[in-house]
């Protein structure tokens, strides 16, 4: 049986990033943290981090490792709490990408939370390469995800139709390259960009990267390049570019649950179900022209031109 003190300070490596933020979780130094996680390699008889300064990074044992012992970290609560009668608090750990529509969701995740005081919400914002990994780790009870069509299972998905944006200020020449604004790399958009123009032959660059919708958004605005975003990203003072750039296929918002789901899980994802399609319908019924908030067909034929 696995000492759940040592797994416990693994989780904790994990989550804090570092033995000395660790340590400061635990209440424990960094030098019994690192001990700790030596006799827990010794144990298991493999190497859960790599060392880089200051940093570490789970090894592929370690990732293996982190969904086990942070289910039966869980497990140990609940055993403790149903033996002495407390009352049971549910986590939920429910991720979402940063550009759907985060205001209005997030008000819809506080409403389930206000209606349930027993439940706890954990709430992370990130690139669907991040929060795939947070469901596959186990630590994520269910995530939106941004993929390609049917790439797995899912409790429902919706097509997301991407559109290539700017700000009202005048595009660069055809000859030039074509500045892009765009998510980190790991972003399904970013690359669906990339991959789109060099099939069409069209040379690009990285003008503005950004974590966040709103960098974009200001980027884009600023007159800093286009963006390829979905239509419900558009915002004032952006306009329509798909006529000057090569067409990219739909891809998919997913929303993706970690099995077996708990019935507070459950209900929150049947929320959010009903929030996407809601929100689908809403832009479907508005069409190209309200959403982006002006004609498409303003765009400058500089670009066309040179």
């Amino acid at each position: 049986m696995l000492d759940l003190d040592l797994l416990h300070s693994f989780v904790s490596v994990v989550d804090a990033g570092g033995f000395t933020r660790a340590g400061e979780r635990v209440h424990r130094s960094q030098s019994t943290v690192s001990q700790q996680i030596r006799k827990l390699e010794e144990t298991l008889e493999c190497t859960l981090f790599v060392r880089e300064g200051r940093q570490v990074h789970l090894t592929e044992d370690g990732e293996r490792l982190l969904g086990y012992a942070r289910r039966m970290l869980a497990l140990s609560t609940e055993v403790r709490e149903a033996v002495s009668g407390r009352k049971r608090v549910e986590v939920i750990r429910l991720g979402i990408p940063d550009d759907f529509a985060a205001d209005t969701l997030t008000a819809i995740v506080a409403q389930f939370a206000r209606a349930r005081p027993a439940v706890r919400l954990s709430v992370r914002c990130d690139l669907t390469v991040a929060l795939t990994r947070g469901l596959e780790r186990g630590d994520l009870d269910l995530a939106l995800l941004k993929r390609e069509p049917g790439a797995g299972p899912a409790l429902t998905t919706w097509p997301e139709h991407l559109h290539w944006i700017a700000g009202s200020h005048a595009l660069p020449a055809s000859t030039e390259p074509v500045p892009l604004v765009a998510f980190p790399q790991g972003c399904i958009y970013r690359n669906r960009a990339i991959h789109a123009l060099e099939r069409a032959g069209r040379r690009w660059r990285i003008a503005y990267e950004s974590p966040n919708l709103m960098g974009i958004q200001a980027a884009l605005a600023g007159g800093l390049g286009v963006a390829l975003l979905e239509r419900r990203c558009i915002a004032a003072g952006h306009r329509l570019v798909d006529d000057m750039l090569p067409a990219v296929p739909p891809s998919e918002l997913a929303l993706c649950l970690s099995e077996p789901a708990r019935e507070p899980v459950r209900q929150l994802a049947g929320m959010i179900r009903d929030f996407c399609e809601t929100e689908t319908q809403r832009l479907a019924g508005l069409g190209l022209q309200a959403v982006a908030g002006g004609d498409a067909a303003q765009a400058t034929a500089t670009w066309m031109t040179g």
